[in-house]
């Protein structure tokens, strides 16, 4: 993961296209409400989830007004109930009123991100499976995503194209085989992870033998997976990919691989059901 300047950054960031994108030249609704008039409330769950996103909120509202207050009830990661209120804040009601949708839309997003990846971990935490993300976000969120799996008990794969490697089908294709691709990548960083992917049992065999120690099993059977784990022997770290859902993961994960990464923890989302409830001074 990234360091902390680089996650604040990347939080500012990703919040000021969002305001932007959302206020444009001004707030039209909330420039009729008096400047002076003021508003208290609470964000409440109306579902049970794994809150998160608590950053990107405070960031929302302070970017507005550094004079609104926050009093988080829950931290990241924590469970809330459906009902329980997460959070308290007052200020400027205009402040408030703009920084709403953008901040509920964080939270939302981000704690439907956690409580689907904490149900995988669940569903496999009787095996050794590790449950991973992949690079399959939504542009501009990719590490508010990411941060959400690891708030929701998952792990990251590789954050972009610039931290680790992974030697998918084309790239076999375009080297002219596992064996050259394997052979090109000796001129990367030994701290650098290196990943290939195979779709057979015969590749994970040549993978092997050119000194592969971390493999991507793409769309493999059941019992191709118990075969694969038992010709690599530990020798190689084993992921499975490729259409994984809830119901299928457990037959997946007991099958003895390392890893399993889902796309759908970051893809098909769908979002936290939360409510702002406000009230104004007179």
């Amino acid at each position: 993961m990234m360091s902390d300047n680089n996650f604040k950054t990347s939080i500012q960031s990703c919040v000021e296209i969002a305001i932007r994108e959302d206020l444009g030249d001004g707030d039209l609704t909330a420039s009729l409400i008096p400047e002076d008039k003021r508003g208290e409330g609470s964000i409440i769950s109306r579902v049970d989830c794994i809150l998160c996103g608590t950053d990107w909120v405070e960031r929302t509202f302070h970017s507005l007004d550094s004079s609104i207050q926050l009093e988080w009830h829950h931290k990241d990661g924590n469970r809330v109930a459906s009902g329980q209120s997460i959070c308290s804040l007052a200020g400027p009601a205009r402040a408030l009123l703009t920084g709403e949708r953008t901040a509920l839309n964080f939270l939302q997003t981000l704690s439907a991100v956690a409580t689907k990846t904490n149900h995988y971990v669940r569903a496999v935490a009787h095996t050794k499976a590790k449950i991973l993300d992949t690079r399959k976000t939504m542009p501009n969120l990719r590490t508010a995503l990411k941060y959400a799996v690891k708030t929701g008990g998952g792990e990251n794969h590789r954050i972009g194209l610039f931290d680790g490697v992974l030697i998918k089908e084309n790239h076999i294709i375009a080297c002219d085989g596992i064996s050259n691709a394997m052979k090109s990548t000796k001129h990367i960083d030994e701290r650098i992870t290196i990943q290939i992917e195979v779709e057979s049992l015969p590749q994970l065999r040549e993978a092997i033998d050119n000194g592969a120690t971390s493999i991507l099993l793409d769309n493999f059977t059941l019992q191709s997976m118990r075969d694969a784990v038992r010709i690599a022997e530990g020798k190689a770290l084993l992921e499975a990919s490729g259409g994984i859902t809830l119901d299928s993961i457990v037959t997946i994960a007991e099958t003895g691989v390392d890893r399993i990464s889902i796309g759908a923890l970051t893809k098909d989302i769908e979002a936290i059901d939360l409510s702002m409830r406000l009230t104004f001074n007179n």
